[in-house]
């Protein structure tokens, strides 16, 4: 009888002792990091289950995901002036010098390896770099290509655009492709993003300057397709409606863009068509991850931008049909080349070859507006 009692002492101060060690532990603490970026629903569809798997890998970290859908970088930029910038932070090649050079950006050279950047296209890391450091892991590379209508092209009796072909070979197909005003050879376009091929085709280096005179040059060339061949609309024959708008129309025969372009002309497009080289040189931009030097959590945060930057989730971005991927497995996959429309999909990835990556500066978008400005006269 006592020895059943001392048992059943013995375990109700077991039980006691378990309750309290159980009472007095405490649950693992979650690490929260913050990651902003910019982007469409359609793009939020791809991102947002991207998310809620890295947390289901990384039970132990919480993203907190800061979606800013418009003025990005003017949101981003007084995060920063108030020292709460997001850990990890989408950005592209023509701001992140700024933040780089103010040194709020965390270097991410000495982590080449474990984020595995040889695996992507050099010059799209080359774009993400500043001073011979690297501060980003690229998720896409942005160049420009001629979308071409292929049924005008066969109603006109035009033969469609090769690999290799030269200036003069474009210009002379846009003048046999014109009957203005209802049809032109070449989109015109006033943003110097797609004037830029142009001035880079003809001789100009480095940054733009509107002083420089083989920007002035170039630009010329550039408004001949207006004024003196009379290929490319006028303000008056586009009115309100995009150059986008008029290739879909069936107004215009070539059209320079994007890879962005390629799902909107999937959709809507009631003609053939397919994609070419740019007769030149191409300025490469590039859009990625980047991590704040502020960042409390930057072991966490990494860990998130390999995820991001992995092939299997850089496949999911690329599903939607608006990026050229930045990492070459995924870019040579069946994913990017899948038989959709454009048919010469490949054109994206060679054009890398011959583009140059675009040397940005700490005031490179002041410059461009100074440019836009200054071009507007020339160009009408």
């Amino acid at each position: 009888m006592l020895k059943k009692f001392i048992l059943l002492v013995c375990l109700i101060i077991g039980a006691s002792l378990l309750c309290c060690l159980n009472f007095d532990r405490k649950a693992p603490q979650k690490v929260n990091i913050q990651f902003s970026s910019w982007g469409s629903e359609s793009e939020m569809r791809i991102l947002k289950p991207i998310l809620i798997e890295f947390e289901k890998q990384n039970p132990d970290i919480k993203v907190e995901f800061l979606h800013i859908p418009q003025n990005y970088f003017q949101k981003i930029h007084l995060l920063f002036a108030s020292n709460t910038a997001p850990d990890v932070i989408f950005m592209n090649n023509q701001y992140l010098p700024i933040y780089a050079n103010a040194g709020v950006l965390e270097d991410l050279t000495p982590y080449q390896k474990d984020l595995e950047l040889d695996k992507f296209y050099p010059k799209s890391v080359q774009t993400l770099s500043w001073e011979d450091k690297v501060y980003g892991v690229p998720r896409d590379i942005s160049n420009l290509v001629i979308y071409y209508n292929k049924s005008l092209f066969d109603k006109k009796g035009v033969s469609y655009p090769k690999k290799g072909w030269s200036y003069e070979q474009f210009l002379d197909t846009a003048k046999k492709l014109t009957n203005a005003p209802e049809v032109f050879g070449i989109s015109f376009e006033e943003e110097p993003l797609f004037y830029m091929p142009y001035l880079m085709t003809f001789g100009v280096e480095g940054v733009p300057r509107f002083e420089d005179e083989r920007v002035q040059t170039a630009l010329k060339i550039y408004a001949d397709l207006r004024h003196k061949y009379k290929v490319a609309p006028l303000k008056e024959h586009s009115a309100s409606a995009t150059m986008a708008q008029m290739f879909l129309q069936g107004r215009l025969g070539m059209y320079i863009s994007g890879r962005w372009m390629s799902p909107k002309f999937r959709e809507d497009a009631k003609f053939d068509w397919d994609v070419v080289e740019f007769p030149g040189v191409v300025p490469m931009d590039s859009s990625g991850w980047v991590v704040a030097k502020s960042s409390k959590h930057k072991a966490e945060a990494l860990k998130l931008v390999k995820f991001l930057s992995s092939s299997e989730n850089l496949k999911e971005f690329t599903k939607s049909g608006l990026i050229v991927p930045a990492r070459v497995d995924v870019a040579q996959s069946e994913t990017f080349l899948d038989g959709q429309k454009p048919q010469n999909a490949r054109v994206f990835l060679e054009v890398i070859e011959t583009s140059k990556p675009t040397q940005t500066t700490t005031d490179y978008r002041q410059i461009l507006d100074t440019l836009k400005t200054k071009a507007e006269y020339v160009l009408n």
